[in-house]
């Protein structure tokens, strides 16, 4: 059975929801062997914003925007965050890059060379400067580092020198600042990659301090991991950060949230609330947990994809919601096995469609914003506008 009330139960634990969105989502994106093209693709930093902004007014779930350095590097981030206030968003995560540089081909902050860690660390403190300009509050780490062939790298040593250079990058954080470490448990490096779990890690941000935390991107971890027992595990522990929500079919495919599994964001966004991390559990009406997506929209159009996928983390969020949390606690003890299972597929099953379209209808957003972007003329106007310059992509 689903929550006593139905939806007008829960309906009020839908507001304040928010989902950053990735500046780079905008931006032109491919695979391995080609970036595509696609018409109105923003050629500057604000029209990127313009675009995410768009996607905010249309189903305002999405307040802000995570900013890419050097993909979103500037020369007035004072200026670039009043832009985005002025479109009605704001500037949210700084994520570093050491990835896309030669002298990182072998590391960066784990590189044995204190020159090219050192390079690696003052990006970081760059990022830093960007933050304390923006309000930002998280600094969003994913290293590329690793290692390709057996006996190539001293693993430990690298483990030393990746604690060692985040320790430096932790003491430069604001009083009210983040360093967010993410995880790959392979790609670009395939004999083994310096932070490739949640444990790894968990490891390192434990031995910084309180606020260091680990990111979860649901794409990155091997086929039939249970990522919402890394949730439950990393919220007991206090030290789950932040999400970059994708989909992923067979590897880090960065496709729409929900598309590839949707009961998997179900089960993962039922624990999300379960252990503390959905809510408003500070000042601003926030958790400490961040909702982002992470996503490359390589054949689709951009804006709807970001659109579909911050109303599908709200789709699956309201059914989450539902799950009668005393029915399932009773069948629990009770060790009924499948009693406990049906409370949860009653909640996933239930269609909440139509709510959702009059409770967005009640707050003044279309009820069914795909269909009222299409209409808006929005798309044409750009792709109509954006000629000339060059098109903004993640190479």
């Amino acid at each position: 059975m689903t929550s006593q009330g139905g939806f007008a139960a829960i309906a009020a634990q839908l507001e304040g929801q928010a989902i950053e969105l990735p500046s780079w989502a905008f931006g032109n994106s491919g695979t391995r062997f080609k970036v595509f093209g696609s018409a109105g693709t923003p050629r500057t930093v604000e029209e990127k914003i313009a675009d995410a902004a768009t996607v905010h007014r249309f189903t305002g779930l999405a307040p802000k925007v995570a900013l890419h350095i050097p993909w979103d590097r500037g020369d007035d981030y004072a200026a670039l965050a009043a832009y985005a206030a002025e479109q009605g968003v704001a500037l949210g995560t700084i994520n570093s890059n050491t990835f896309q540089d030669d002298d990182y081909k072998l590391g960066s902050l784990v590189h044995v060379d204190p020159k090219v860690r050192q390079k690696a660390i003052d990006h970081h403190l760059e990022c830093i400067d960007v933050m304390d300009v923006t309000g930002s509050r998280d600094l969003k780490i994913w290293l590329a580092d690793g290692s390709n062939y057996p006996g190539q790298a001293d693993l430990r040593g690298r483990q030393d020198r990746l604690a060692e250079s985040l320790a430096v990058i932790y003491d430069r954080l604001g009083g009210d600042q983040r360093l967010v470490l993410e995880y790959k448990f392979f790609e670009p490096a395939f004999y083994h990659t310096d932070v490739p779990d949640w444990g790894t890690s968990y490891a390192q941000v434990s031995a910084l301090g309180e606020r260091a935390v680990v990111c979860l991107d649901t794409g990155h971890h091997a086929p039939g991991t249970n990522i919402e027992f890394i949730v439950m595990q990393l919220l007991r522990l206090g030290k789950l950060g932040s999400f970059d929500f994708n989909s992923r079919f067979y590897a880090d495919d960065d496709l729409i949230v929900g598309a590839a599994d949707p009961f998997q964001l179900f089960r993962i966004l039922f624990e999300v609330i379960r252990g503390g991390g959905y809510g408003p559990a500070n000042p601003d009406g926030h958790s400490d947990v961040a909702f982002m997506l992470d996503q490359c929209h390589n054949i689709e159009d951009k804006i709807p994809g970001q659109i579909r996928s911050v109303l599908n983390v709200q789709e699956m969020t309201a059914r989450a919601l539902l799950v009668d949390r005393a029915a399932l606690e009773t069948a629990q003890s009770e060790g009924d096995v499948l009693g406990a299972n049906a409370v949860l597929m009653d909640a996933f099953y239930t269609d909440v469609r139509a709510d959702l379209a009059a409770w967005r209808e009640e707050r003044g957003l279309p009820g069914d914003p795909m269909r009222a972007y299409a209409e808006s003329g929005y798309q044409r106007d750009i792709e109509a506008a954006r000629v000339g310059g060059t098109q903004l992509s993640w190479t």
